[in-house]
């Protein structure tokens, strides 16, 4: 059988910034028969993310990520429709996801890496899954449980950069549902902040590109920071963290502003906000997921259940199309797209 896939095929190099032309489109055979423990899938949606751009380089600097080879086909999250199954788990029609999906039209997977899900948790969204209801959804939740410290009743302030990304827009409706009495965002473009506030809640949101954030931090949390989802790092976390609380909170989720420089994660601070953060005893631990699967069942449910009483908003960015994931994750790299970003495959 003839599919089609994507492979690697230049590095953008520790600093640069990728582009579609790092990936590209082939063909390669798949075998007919499949053996005991194995399942035929066929790919219906990939999750494109910004930890990607780690794989990219021949070392991610993370001992938990694997580095993509040259020549060989990428992989990331990613749902199918199960074909043909020799796994006593899975029956044909079955819909199944994974973390170590390939990226080609069909495959081969062992079955111990798939996991059954039922659309009918998200009303049928299948690619929810991929998001706010799959691993980007429990890293919002688990990051606010588990680092943020919130207390219902507490009266806190929560700020999220990235806020109009995949994982921030979750973490900021999140934090409201969990405790926070105001949530202010921080992105890149006015009608991302246009989103934030009327579509998902957000007491205020902050044009990082047209503002300056520092004196718009003040106005809107005139009383300061208690909370920080950071995603991006660098600058923007720098003016956060001189407004934050004594005893405040930073939850360590990404940095985006720091994925195409060749520095250690999490990057260190510049000593004047180091300071800053000591003395104020400001949190500030890595935090990963993966870490805290004993809660992915009941936390999965929860989001689930969010989702379907309309408590949490889902933004998705789609591109149809598997020779379009290589553009897809380039856009998605500069910052343009609002929410998850969804790769339909269709042969």
């Amino acid at each position: 059988m003839i599919i089609q896939r994507v492979v690697l095929k230049s590095r953008p190099g520790i600093n640069g910034e990728p582009v579609a032309e790092n990936f590209c489109m082939e063909k390669a055979t798949l075998l007919d028969k499949i053996a005991e423990g194995e399942v035929k899938v066929r790919t219906l949606c990939l999750s494109v993310d910004p930890y990607m751009r780690c794989r990219m380089n021949e070392d991610t600097g993370s001992e938990y990520l694997q580095s993509w080879k040259l020549s060989e086909v990428t992989d990331g999250g990613g749902i199918g429709s199960v074909e043909e199954s020799k796994d006593v788990h899975f029956a044909a029609g079955d819909f199944v996801t994974s973390f170590n999906w390939p990226w080609q039209t069909k495959a081969i997977l062992d079955g111990k890496q798939l996991e059954k899900i039922d659309p009918q948790l998200v009303d049928g969204h299948l690619s929810y899954f991929l998001g706010a209801a799959g691993l980007t959804g429990l890293t919002a939740l688990l990051g606010i449980r588990e680092k943020g410290h919130v207390s219902s009743g507490a009266n806190q302030t929560l700020v999220v950069s990235g806020a109009a990304g995949a994982c921030g827009s979750l973490a900021g409706q999140i934090g409201f549902l969990e405790g926070c009495s105001k949530v202010v965002g921080i992105c890149g473009t006015d009608e991302k902040c246009s989103v934030l506030v009327s579509e998902m809640g957000f007491d205020g949101a902050i044009n990082y590109k047209k503002e300056n954030v520092a004196q718009r931090l003040h106005q809107l949390c005139p009383a300061g920071v208690d909370v920080y989802f950071d995603n991006v790092g660098g600058d923007i976390s720098d003016a956060v963290i001189c407004q934050m609380n004594a005893n405040s909170h930073i939850i360590l989720c990404g940095q985006i502003s720091q994925y195409n420089k060749d520095v250690p994660y999490p990057p260190p601070l510049p000593p004047a906000i180091e300071e800053i953060r000591k003395a104020q005893n400001i949190t500030r631990e890595r935090f990963l997921v993966l870490n805290y699967m004993d809660k992915y069942a009941a936390s999965t449910l929860q989001l689930c259940q969010w989702i379907k009483e309309g408590k949490l908003k889902v933004k998705e960015t789609v591109v149809e199309g598997l020779e379009n994931i290589g553009a897809a994750f380039q856009s998605m790299m500069r910052g343009g797209n609002i929410g998850k970003q969804i790769v339909l495959v269709s042969e």
